[in-house]
């Protein structure tokens, strides 16, 4: 009787690789992107899916640094940069964090 033997490499690769089921994406986006925002607009979640710059449910966004800003914006992002938080503030906008945590409600 055929008592098997060693699985071939191919046979303990992995087919399809690996994914959380309930990632949640961050996407970043540079300073320089937000110079093409009005002065003194407000740069929200709704304002970046307008403009093509946020896709998807249930995305984080975070600010870099990259670029230069010359407009003062109010900024509403998940996270920033250190050289984001500088860049915005230099320009004379504000940078407000969002909370990360989705909107829940405790009993029923």
């Amino acid at each position: 009787m055929f008592q098997g033997g060693p699985t071939a490499p191919p046979g303990r690769v992995p087919k399809r690789g690996f994914r959380v089921p309930f990632a949640v994406e961050t996407v970043p986006i540079n300073v320089g992107v937000l110079d093409a925002f009005p002065a003194n607009s407000v740069v929200d979640e709704a304002a970046l899916r307008r403009a093509r710059l946020v896709q998807g449910q249930d995305v984080r966004i975070k600010i870099l640094g990259d670029g230069e800003l010359t407009k003062p914006l109010t900024v509403h992002a998940h996270g920033f940069s250190r050289t984001a938080l500088e860049k915005i503030e230099k320009a004379g906008g504000k940078a407000i964090p969002l909370s990360g945590e989705p909107a829940t409600t405790e009993g029923s």
